[in-house]
């Protein structure tokens, strides 16, 4: 092989490499996804306490022991709340797990519920959202 073949060889491995890195670095982003439970009693922007939807995860960071949800209004400033659940390496956490105000706007709103993952320290290590409209 002479030396302009040795060189094409190699930059073609770096780019080869370099896109198979690129390709799959946002494959282990912390991720969550929820669907709306039936609200008990929505009556024209009059929320009550519910129970939160079940929310999926995936790629928790390692490390994780709890995990705070927090829900905001796109559309409006009302504070929803959240709450905090201890991680233990579940895949899913139930509904019930905590309550918040639940969506009751006078129209469709967009909501968006921010997960954030925390070690032993109370030190943020991830943070996973998922949007949905409401009522969809």
């Amino acid at each position: 092989m002479n030396r302009i073949q040795t060189v094409c060889v190699r930059l073609c491995v770096v780019v080869a490499l370099t896109l198979s890195f690129s390709s799959t670095g946002n494959a282990g982003d912390f991720g969550i996804s929820f669907e709306w439970l039936k609200s008990s009693d929505c009556t024209g922007g009059y929320p009550d306490n519910e129970k939160n939807p079940v929310f999926n995860l995936s790629n928790v960071p390692n490390g994780t022991k709890i995990i705070e949800f927090v829900m905001d209004d796109r559309d409006s400033s009302y504070y929803h709340g959240g709450g905090k659940v201890e991680y233990t390496g579940q895949k899913t956490i139930e509904s019930g797990a905590f309550t918040y105000e639940g969506p009751c706007p006078p129209d469709t709103h967009s909501y968006v519920w921010t997960a954030t993952a925390k070690d032993a320290d109370g030190k943020t290590i991830g943070k996973a959202k998922a949007e949905r409209d409401f009522p969809e």
